[in-house]
């Protein structure tokens, strides 16, 4: 991933866009950790808190989680406030069925495509799993020598 975000996210040249897939039958708590990922990004923390929460996968118990919003920097009243509201559910249950619609199966999952004219993406591949830079080097750059500049 760092190798990706400095030769192409960083320089704009493609856009990174991070959707929800818990997998609760092997974590049984990614569902509420996907939540407070979106409670940490309504201050402006949701990379960091992603981050620390994908380090730590074997402390995501709901009654650990404000431990992890505090140690990336939130006010813990504030993010448990956010957690306990269940605001960020539906998102997460949508992301979830568009995942399964789009058949997703397994985490990581990543779909590389190009610009559609309704604003969306039209998926040219997708590749599952830990992957190598070289594997997305290859598609993207294929993908970027083919569209106009």
């Amino acid at each position: 991933m760092p190798q990706i975000e400095q030769a192409y996210i960083k320089t704009g040249r493609v856009k990174y866009v991070v959707r929800d897939f818990p997998l609760e039958k092997i974590h049984a708590d990614a569902f509420k950790a996907a939540e407070a990922t979106h409670c940490a990004g309504e201050r402006g923390a949701f990379w960091p808190m992603h981050t620390r929460l994908f380090t730590h996968q074997t402390d995501l118990a709901r009654e650990e989680l404000p431990a992890h919003a505090q140690a990336v920097g939130l006010d813990v009243a504030a993010f448990r406030q956010c957690l306990e509201s269940g605001k960020y559910a539906a998102r997460v249950h949508r992301d979830l069925a568009d995942g399964i619609r789009a058949g997703v199966n397994s985490t990581p999952s990543f779909f590389v495509g190009v610009p559609a004219p309704d604003q969306r993406m039209r998926v040219v591949r997708m590749l599952r799993g830990a992957q190598p830079f070289a594997a997305f080097k290859e598609i993207i750059d294929g993908l970027l020598a083919r569209s106009p500049s």
